[in-house]
């Protein structure tokens, strides 16, 4: 029997500088917990799985707002699997995101990696709207099997809207049934695991990133807006999070300075 579960939160400012959240609503397999925040600003919101999904046949969402002003940061326990279920050639699962970033509020979204199990079939979509003085800072990161299993099949969609107009639209598709070549020299080239990494920050508009390699297997790309992506594959799971995060640190370090150069003016 498939499950059917969203769950929802919603961030905003407290009136004492800090973050609260009204909303906060579990679901089925989604159990969303409050945890402590590095960042004195932001709340902190865990999501903990309740049981393994999804699995082929589920339907999850998530729906996360951070309201005007809100400082918002979303992690998870562990990795998600998705799996094949009692009946692996059944109806795919699908994993819905839908994500709000209002004027002045920042969202920190990052979820561990999703695992595509061998014989699952899962369609994931992350929808954000941005206000035009929002910022955003998104990870996804998809392996594509277990240790010594071949992938699932796995389709992901990232849309991200700012100010209503498009920001990014990207689908990507791997595994049995996705277009020829996905496992190629021209896409993964052996490599089973795939990252995108997305900074949205309005200071971006006065100071754009030029495109440029992150070494042999990532790139950084700037968006027709104040928005740069970075997207990097790997052999595992570990070197695909340490290329990641050595793109995010020399982002935010720039994000500073020029903070710092606009202070000193």
């Amino acid at each position: 029997m498939s499950v059917h579960a969203t769950a929802r939160l919603r961030a905003e400012p407290d009136g004492r500088g800090a973050t609260a959240l009204p909303l906060l609503e579990s679901a089925g397999p989604l159990a969303l917990r409050r945890t402590r925040s590095p960042l004195p600003e932001h709340a902190r919101v865990t999501v903990v799985g309740a049981m393994s999904a999804p699995l082929n046949g589920d339907r999850l969402a998530i729906e996360a707002e951070a309201a005007d002003g809100a400082r918002l940061s979303v992690d998870a326990a562990a990795a998600t699997v998705a799996l094949p279920g009692a009946r692996p050639d059944g109806e795919p699962s699908t994993y819905d995101i839908h994500l709000t970033v209002g004027e002045r509020a920042t969202l920190h979204w990052l979820p561990e990696q999703l695992v595509s199990a061998h014989g699952s079939d899962l369609h994931q979509t992350t929808r954000v709207e941005l206000a035009p003085t929002a910022r955003l800072l998104l990870r996804e990161e998809q392996i594509l099997g277990r240790h010594g299993e071949p992938t699932g099949a796995l389709t992901t969609r990232l849309t991200v809207h700012r100010s209503g107009r498009p920001l990014l639209d990207q689908q990507l598709a791997y595994g049995p049934g996705a277009p020829g070549g996905w496992d190629g020299p021209a896409v993964l080239g052996g490599h089973r695991a795939v990252g995108q990494l997305l900074l949205a920050d309005p200071s971006f508009e006065d100071a754009p990133h030029p495109a440029r390699l992150l070494g042999p297997t990532a790139a950084l790309t700037p968006l027709a807006g104040p928005a740069v992506l970075v997207t990097a594959v790997a052999p595992d799971a570990r070197l695909l999070r340490t290329i990641l995060d050595d793109a995010l640190r020399e982002l935010l370090d720039g994000l500073k300075e020029g903070a710092d150069s606009d202070r000193v003016r």
